[in-house]
Order: C-alpha cells, then sequence, then structure tokens
C-alpha cells in the first residue's frame, strides 16, 4: 500500500470515529469541547503516522512538492477535517462565543 494512502486512511478512521461516535456523544457540545476532541483525535493520528515513518525517509507527495510524512499528515487531517468540522458547527448550533 503506498505510504501516502496509510496515511489517509489513518486520518480518515480517526476522523469518523470522531465526528460519527466521539462527539455527537459528548454531553455539552460547546467550541472549547470540540477543540480539545479534535486536538486529541489530531494527535492520536500524528503519532499513529509518526510510529510508521518518523526516521524512514519517506517522500510523500502534496501534488506540488515532495514532503516529509509530518507535513503530509497535518496538511492531509486539516483538509479533511475542516467540511467535518464546519458541518458538525452548523448542525449543533455552536457558536464562537460557547
Amino acid at each position: 500500500m503506498a505510504p501516502e494512502l496509510q496515511i489517509l486512511l489513518i486520518n480518515a478512521v480517526c476522523l469518523g470515529v470522531a465526528y460519527a461516535f466521539i462527539l455527537p456523544g459528548l454531553p455539552h457540545k460547546t467550541m472549547k469541547a470540540l477543540a480539545l476532541s479534535d486536538l486529541a483525535v489530531s494527535v492520536l493520528a500524528l503519532g499513529t503516522s509518526g510510529a510508521l515513518f518518523w526516521g524512514r525517509g519517506v517522500a510523500f507527495s502534496l501534488l506540488v512538492a515532495e514532503v516529509n510524512w509530518l507535513v503530509f499528515a497535518l496538511v492531509t487531517i486539516a483538509l479533511m477535517e475542516i467540511p467535518l468540522f464546519t458541518h458538525f458547527v452548523r448542525k449543533h448550533g455552536i457558536g464562537p462565543s460557547e
């Protein structure tokens, strides 16, 4: 399996579990609670990717440049999470002051 696909799958599974099961179950859906949960999920995804690729010298393609695993994982998890986050915030009426 291509290394890019491995990181994309790690990100997708972590975000899928978070947005389908963990975040909807939060008793108080506030921006702070969402941010803390997102941080934990991101750390889990990055830690898993790091365990697979740290120090191995594998190059990852972002279509416009070759990057290391950390940059690839950060960029792709951010791009994958933006629509999920936006939908979740709108669906649950979470505002910036909450």
